[in-house]
């Protein structure tokens, strides 16, 4: 990818969590590592371009190739339907990247100890892994 006059763009970027659908994968927050132009495969984890709101930005996995492009849904069944029950099928050009990793921040005004910080180490950066099982589980429905 390069941007014009300006040479290789890296492939990577940072986007940032807002809402509930993503739960419990990922949470309000959460800052992403985000892979653009990888290789899509049905059960990873995409920041992709609303379909009728291309200025929104939205997480969601996808969930299976169909016609047209991708069907994604939200992982918490418990929020708003902001996914392909309510608007469709994802363009290929709409969805950006895959999300590699994600980041929580340790939280601010809080009293950080020693235990407090190591746990933090150990938690704030996860791989945010493939849910392959996906495909299957929306065709057994």
């Amino acid at each position: 990818m390069t941007e014009q006059g300006r040479g290789p763009v890296l492939p990577f970027g940072v986007a940032e969590v807002t809402g509930p659908s993503m739960v419990p994968t990922l949470r309000h927050g959460d800052q992403l590592l985000v892979h653009y132009g990888a290789c899509l495969r049905p059960g990873d984890v995409a920041v992709l371009r609303h379909p009728l709101q291309q200025d929104l930005l939205i997480v969601k996995r996808l969930a299976e190739r169909r016609d047209g492009g991708w069907w994604v849904l939200g992982d918490n069944p418990g929020a708003e339907v902001v996914d392909s029950r309510a608007f469709g099928v994802v363009p290929d050009g709409l969805v950006l990247g895959r999300v590699r990793a994600r980041y929580r921040r340790l939280r601010p005004g809080r009293q950080r100890s020693v235990g407090v910080v190591v746990t933090w180490l150990l938690s704030a950066v996860r791989p945010v892994l493939a849910d392959r099982s996906l495909s299957r589980r929306l065709r057994a429905r």
